[in-house]
């Protein structure tokens, strides 16, 4: 695909399908990141090494989501500026969140140095993990401006209607971590910091590829040094959807490192089998991730359009969608439970096996409530309410964290997973609660028109 996409008319469901395909196969790759590096740290290092990138990856997420989270908001300011046939605007804030979220970024990481040990320590990560951990996060948080700018480079591309082209970027990048991960790790014995040097070293050249592309195809939404000036208005609202959408993932991930820190006291074994889980459901992450990426970039070209009765269309597609998805997704977790934390860990039976499975088909039902929330998150999104899904989040990581540590000794990991559905429900019904109230201010608007 070398083109960009009008969302604004035409028909939906192709339209949504279109745009969240390639934005989903993307965040599978994104997921192979990770589960290559458990993959290759676990067999070649061991079951250590392997649990150390759990917990690594819990903190290291923290970062790396308030940088996504950022670009997410950014992408509905692009969006709207693309829905309305405004592409100075659109070059200018691509230069302003670029420049601004560079710097930013490179103090996001002076800060991650800084907060390295005292988050682990509130963690309660096992003193025998700590040095692994470290070790890794330090090569992460040098390469976070690349996460940055990758992340930057496919939200602009997305807000135009071009999710493919960000994901034949990351596939090079992929393949390219997929060989370093086994020439530093395997062949060179580089241990976790081979694995991080692998993933940033990757994600620059994912980085390349984007700006190389944008130049080829879209040299129109390419910012020059005429759109290179400073806009108060504009730099003031990128920070506020900007702010406040890293807000809603950062704060999703806090939760997170709060409740690896009960599964930090089950041991060893439970650290790897949460390791474990936490890849698998990365997978599974991805479908409502792509899907509330889609909605949100549909949902803010029309609001752009000021078309708010087709939005809704849009946001009632990705609902249908979304849980059509959940019926088989659902269905197959269950089913690869067993086989796919045998294959992590490289062990058939044991604690961590069975902690890991008990977690999975416990929460496997669970994802229609997660697939819901995320179409939500995206309507929200897109019409520029950036506020209510950090309330939900914020609602969602009290309950998780609080029942995850009271129902921690009676049932063990699949405590977690029970406190993580129940969070989603009560999620999902504050945001149904301001969806109706939405709609009514919605009607009394066009009728008084």
């Amino acid at each position: 695909m070398t083109r960009t996409h009008d969302l604004t008319c035409g028909p939906i469901r192709p339209q949504l399908i279109e745009l969240a395909v390639p934005l989903l196969l993307g965040n599978i790759l994104q997921q192979f990141y990770n589960t290559i590096d458990s993959f290759i740290v676990g067999r070649y290092v061991g079951l250590d090494a392997f649990a150390a990138l759990g917990v690594a990856g819990t903190v290291m997420n923290l970062f790396v989501f308030v940088l996504t989270g950022f670009c997410s908001g950014i992408s509905i300011i692009l969006a709207n500026f693309y829905g309305r046939k405004d592409y100075g605007g659109f070059r200018q804030e691509v230069w302003l969140s670029t420049a601004l979220g560079t710097v930013a970024t490179a103090a996001l990481s002076l800060v991650g140095f800084a907060a390295m040990g005292p988050v682990l320590a509130l963690i309660q990560t096992p003193a025998d993990l700590i040095p692994p951990v470290r070790e890794y996060l330090t090569v992460i948080f040098i390469g976070l401006v690349s996460t940055y700018l990758y992340n930057l480079c496919a939200a602009a591309l997305r807000a135009a209607g071009n999710s493919a082209a960000a994901l034949g970027a990351l596939a090079i990048a992929m393949g390219t971590n997929l060989v370093l991960d086994y020439l530093f790790v395997a062949v060179l014995g580089f241990g976790v910091a081979g694995a991080a040097w692998a993933t940033v070293l990757a994600q620059l050249l994912s980085v390349a590829i984007c700006v190389i592309y944008w130049k080829l195809h879209f040299s129109h939404l390419l910012f020059t040094s005429a759109d290179m000036h400073y806009d108060h208005s504009l730099v003031t609202q990128s920070a506020n959807y900007g702010l406040v959408s890293a807000l809603h993932q950062s704060s999703l991930y806090i939760g997170k490192l709060l409740v690896q820190g009960a599964v930090n006291t089950m041991g060893t074994q439970v650290i790897a089998a949460y390791t474990a889980t936490m890849r698998i459901e990365g997978f599974l992450n991805s479908f409502g991730d792509s899907g509330a990426a889609a909605v949100s970039v549909f949902v803010a070209q029309n609001e752009g359009a000021r078309d708010r009765r087709r939005a809704k269309d849009g946001f009632r597609m990705g609902m249908k969608l979304m849980l059509a998805m959940f019926v088989v997704l659902a269905v197959v977790m269950v089913l690869v439970a067993r086989p796919c934390t045998q294959f992590l860990v490289g062990e058939t039976e044991g604690l961590t096996v069975e902690s890991a499975v008990g977690y999975l088909w416990v929460i496997a039902p669970f994802y229609a409530l997660n697939f819901i929330g995320s179409v939500f998150v995206g309507f929200y999104r897109g019409r520029g309410l950036v506020h209510v899904p950090v309330i939900g989040t914020c609602l969602h990581i009290s309950i998780r964290v609080i029942l995850s540590y009271l129902l921690a000794d009676a049932m063990g990991l699949p405590a977690v997973a029970l406190a993580t559905g129940i969070g989603w429900f009560c999620v999902n019904s504050y945001q149904t609660l301001t969806y109706r109230s939405l709609s009514r201010k919605d009607a009394l608007e066009a009728a008084s028109e």
